[in-house]
């Protein structure tokens, strides 16, 4: 398992996700889609089929993944083995993630704000059309910092916890959530399961993030102390169980703050503040934030790594 895991990895690290290519997650996402208007009669108590939606999906998700590797593994290892980490990798978003940020990075310093604004909004659920440059900013920094889990750590803890199979189950419930996880006039009963599903599933790999942001930014020369520090302070602040977390590690490294006002369909939300406001925050930070996260991504690879081989995992 750890060979396809870490074949996974540093094949999400070189090509990423081109948006042509064949995508498990994104099948999954169309399967949402078809299966929404089946379950969402509002006649119908919208919390119970809100819970059979998620329940057919990461089903359908989890058991494609097990047989369709079982079959081919018994017809070759090698074809199987490389299936497995395709599957993996498909669950990563390490590249993608970095090269979102970076774009927004790019837009700002070409001086092209409306452009940043589109660009923050493929990362964002919240309004962006009149952000600041400074609230781009921060929407991008917080994107990368709670991404840091949706998108790393809690992929690659399923994925040594149970494989490929486990690894597309948690792609699943994370697409749901982002999916019908809103809390919208909508979505508030149909998705509260799936919101709660996501937060129980990141819940240890954010706790994990506790402990490995800190050090890493202890390992780039940045606050470690520090990152540390806000965690155990403001980590429990957001709306969130999980999120405020890895939001509080890189405000922590970064010496930024994090949080305030956003708006969510014209809607304005006040989050707390995360984070002291030791300063502006600057389009560098965007760059730091990407190298944080892409060091963190090797760091918790080796640590699992590590726990696995050495007979600890959860299994």
């Amino acid at each position: 398992m750890v060979l396809q895991i870490a074949f996974a990895f540093f094949l999400d690290i070189l090509i990423g996700d081109p948006s042509w290519f064949p995508h498990p997650v994104k099948g999954i996402g169309r399967l949402i889609k078809l299966m929404e208007p089946l379950f969402y009669k509002p006649y119908f108590n919208l919390k119970v089929t809100g819970v059979f939606l998620v329940l057919i999906v990461v089903g359908i998700s989890w058991a494609g993944g097990f047989f369709t590797l079982g079959f081919i593994k018994e017809k070759s290892g090698w074809i199987g083995f490389f299936l497995e980490s395709f599957l993996i990798f498909t669950c990563l978003s390490i590249n993608d993630l970095a090269k979102h940020a970076k774009k927004v990075y790019q837009a700002l310093r070409q001086g092209d704000i409306n452009l940043a604004r589109k660009r923050v909004g493929e990362m964002v659920g919240r309004d962006t059309e009149d952000l600041s440059e400074s609230e781009i900013l921060r929407a991008t920094v917080e994107s990368v910092a709670e991404n840091s889990v949706d998108g790393v750590i809690s992929p690659l803890f399923y994925a040594f916890l149970g494989g490929a199979p486990l690894a597309l189950a948690y792609k699943a419930i994370n697409t749901l959530d982002s999916m019908v996880g809103y809390k919208s006039e909508r979505y508030l009963y149909f998705g509260w399961f799936s919101a709660k599903l996501d937060d129980l599933a990141n819940f240890l790999p954010a706790r994990i993030s506790a402990l490995l942001i800190p050090l890493v930014a202890f390992l780039l020369m940045r606050k470690g102390k520090g990152s540390l520090r806000i965690i155990l302070r403001d980590g429990k602040k957001s709306p969130s169980p999980n999120a405020g977390i890895p939001e509080a590690g890189f405000a922590g490294a970064l010496g930024i703050r994090l949080g305030g006002a956003n708006f969510y369909q014209g809607k304005r939300e006040n989050r707390p503040f995360i984070g002291d406001n030791l300063r502006k925050i600057r389009r560098e930070d965007v760059i730091l934030a990407v190298r944080l996260m892409q060091v963190l991504s090797f760091i918790c690879l080796l640590v699992f790594c590590v726990l696995y081989l050495w007979g600890v995992w959860l299994v």
